[in-house]
């Protein structure tokens, strides 16, 4: 997988079409990644009681679900827009991520 934890994304498919977000986690075995405000759901916490002074917490909450990879691709460093990744050898002899429009490195 190109998309690592901490990358710039923009979603290029699906409902959330054009948003941007950071990546919060990468799930390479199952291809997925999960994008900050990016594919929100509801979900239905069970009611505990952990909270402040005994207090009940639970109910429904707002949290991001899994985005396919296919459906996000690398922001450019230079111009916001989605780019494709490739990579190159540097100096160093290190294996870096570029930007394929810019030919920048991530």
């Amino acid at each position: 997988m190109k998309i690592k934890k901490g990358d710039h994304v923009v979603v290029v498919a699906g409902r959330d079409r054009g948003r941007t977000g950071t990546v919060i986690a990468a799930f390479p075995d199952q291809q997925k990644v999960l994008v900050q405000g990016v594919n929100m759901v509801k979900k239905n916490k069970k009611v505990t009681h952990q909270g402040v002074r005994g207090a009940k917490e639970g109910g429904i909450v707002h949290q991001e679900a899994p985005i396919h990879v296919s459906n996000v691709q690398l922001a450019d460093p230079d111009t916001k827009r989605p780019s494709r990744v490739g990579y190159q050898i540097d100096s160093g002899g290190n294996k870096v991520r570029v930007a394929r429009p810019s030919g920048k490195e991530v």
